[in-house]
Order: C-alpha cells, then structure tokens, then sequence
C-alpha cells in the first residue's frame, strides 16, 4: 500500500509494504479512513493517503489503523520496508521547515516510484527520464541487433513502437508537465538518432507531439466512455 499525505506547500508520501499484495488487492476495498478531512483512493495493491496540513498530526492514527486492519486480515503492515518521501513545491520562494518524520520505524526517502513513474522531492522527473533512457537504449540495441539479421524495416519500425515508443510514453499525462527543456531534449535526441541509425523514417514525431497525441487519446476515452464519473 501506499500513503499519501498532503501538507500545505509539503506533500509527504508513506510507501508501506504489505506482507501479501495479492490478498491486499481484495480485501482493501474495507479499508477506510478514521479522521475527517482526509482522502484515501487506491489502485490495484496501491493505496493513497490524502492530508492536508490540518491533519498532518493525524497520520500516525491513520498508519495504526491500518496495522489493526491488516492484522485483522491476517495480514502484516512492515515498517522496515516502508517509506516516507517529503514534496516540496517546484520553484517555491518562501522558506519552507521540513518536518520531522511523522511515523516512527518508516524510512524518509528522496525519490520514490509510484505507479511506474519515479518522483523526486520537488517533482522532478529527471531520474525517471534518466531510468527510461536506459531501458530504451538497450531496446534500440535489440533493435539494432535485429537489423544486422535481417529483419525488413517496415518490421523495424513496428519493434520501435512496440519496445520504444509505447514505453516512452507510457502514462505520459501524469508526468510529461513535470520535465524541463533540458528532460524533453534528451528525449527529442534519442528519438532523433532513432531516425538517424535508421529504425525508423523520417515520419516519426517528435516527443511533444507524441504527448499530445497521447493526452488527445486519454482525453477521447474519457469524453466517450459512459462509466466515466465526468
């Protein structure tokens, strides 16, 4: 599971393991929140803790809580492979006091990945840009691979959007706004020595264009869809 906590200009995250995931996923659906003003969604075994910083004193109520529950359901919330990361607001002026650690025996961490995408304190994406680079790069290698075997090039550019681009956006909507010139640029040049090394023509997007059309298609399926709450 994975807690959430707002403060203000802060947000802090608690990562918490649970000793079964797949037991958690089922029977999550009957844990739920004990102070007012607080918010909990979850997705799939995450779950997250909203707190404004009204409530920031009501976090370790809410981690206790959560422990009966477990124990409740025969499960074991672990500390010691739990986390806690701090946000801060990007480009905040004001000088902000960061708070001690809210819950005693979970860890305080300057990155943490949620859902696939790696955030560090102030919202940056760079480390996750960093990680997705890499595992590109040795994608286009495979790639490569399979074009001094042989393998024709309209089948080549088919393996680029299977094992590159698909990868390169994936859940672009939740962080692309989060990147600098200097993030974007890195991903126009890996796209760019794409088209050079010849895996792909000189058609494919740059990496805005592909975001957009990624947001166009988010945005279409949520207009369309009749389940949708908006």
């Amino acid at each position: 599971m994975t807690f959430l906590i707002l403060v203000t200009s802060l947000q802090v995250l608690y990562k918490v393991q649970v000793s079964d995931q797949s037991l958690n996923v089922v029977m999550v659906f009957d844990l739920h929140l004990v102070n007012s003003g607080n918010l909990m969604t979850k997705y799939a075994d995450d779950t997250y803790l909203i707190t404004p910083a009204s409530n920031v004193n009501s976090c370790t109520s809410e981690i206790e809580h959560s422990e009966l529950w477990s124990a409740a359901n025969n499960l074991q919330l672990n500390r010691a492979k739990s986390s806690e990361i701090v946000f801060e607001r990007p480009r905040n002026n004001r000088k902000l006091t960061i708070p001690p650690p809210a819950v005693g025996g979970i860890w305080r961490v300057q990155h943490i990945k949620s859902l696939g995408v790696t955030f560090r304190r102030k919202f940056s994406v760079s480390l996750h840009v960093d990680k997705l680079l890499t595992k590109c790069s040795q994608s286009l290698f495979a790639i490569q691979t399979l074009w001094h075997h042989g393998l024709p090039q309209d089948a080549l550019q088919v393996v680029l959007q299977a094992g590159v681009v698909n990868k390169l956006t994936y859940t672009t909507p939740a962080w692309y706004g989060f990147t600098t010139a200097a993030d974007r640029g890195r991903l126009d040049s890996f796209l760019r020595r794409s088209v050079k090394f010849g895996y792909s023509d000189a058609s494919l997007p740059s990496f805005d264009s592909l975001c957009e059309r990624t947001d166009l298609q988010l945005f279409g399926k949520i207009i369309n869809s009749t389940q949708h709450q908006l």
